[in-house]
């Protein structure tokens, strides 16, 4: 059975992380070609099972969280992608993060994309927000190609910052406002 909060892109399959994630989550985690620039760097083996317990518990309990983005055509991993509450208090925050050897083919754009539409349509969340470094333009074009705008800038750890924003817009009607779906 597949569950709606599996996505299912042109190219990718997105999945909520769980313990079979693990070995990939490890090897992305601790790459610092990946995560070095993500919020919290680099993570060792307990760092990365840590957060995923939490992933797996975010799920359950915001009706939101990490997925692990694959390859629809041979279920390759290839990276991560999702939404989660970030430390600062600045709101839920879209994330990705792919290896290098699939970056420029439009895959994080495409995983992206699908994250924020969950999480407006699906998950029922008003704003959701990203934090790049402004000398990251690869990201900033991925977010911007998605429909965010950027809103705030500010520094982090020594580093220029902008905050991206998304605002699901006002509905007119209830009747055509995209609403939190429970499965029943």
């Amino acid at each position: 059975m597949t569950s709606f909060r599996t996505l299912r892109t042109a190219r990718l399959v997105l999945t909520p992380v769980g313990g079979a994630d693990l070995p990939d989550l490890r090897a992305i985690k601790a790459d610092p070609r990946v995560f070095a620039i993500m919020l919290g760097g680099v993570r060792n083996a307990a760092e990365t099972a840590e957060e995923l317990a939490r992933d797996v518990i975010a799920w359950g309990a915001e009706g939101y969280g990490i997925w692990a983005v694959r390859e629809a055509t041979d279920h390759r991993f290839v990276g991560i992608t999702g939404l989660e509450d970030r430390p600062d208090n600045r709101g839920v925050a879209l994330r990705f993060a792919l290896w290098p050897d699939v970056q420029g083919r439009g895959l994080a754009r495409e995983a992206a994309g699908a994250a924020l539409r969950f999480g407006h349509e699906w998950a029922g969340l008003k704003r959701i927000v990203a934090v790049v470094r402004e000398a990251n333009f690869a990201s900033r074009t991925v977010l911007g190609a998605i429909g965010m705008v950027p809103c705030e800038a500010f520094v982090q750890h020594g580093h220029a910052m902008i905050l991206f924003e998304s605002v699901r817009p006002a509905c007119f009607r209830s009747d055509t406002c995209p609403s939190r779906h429970d499965p029943a």
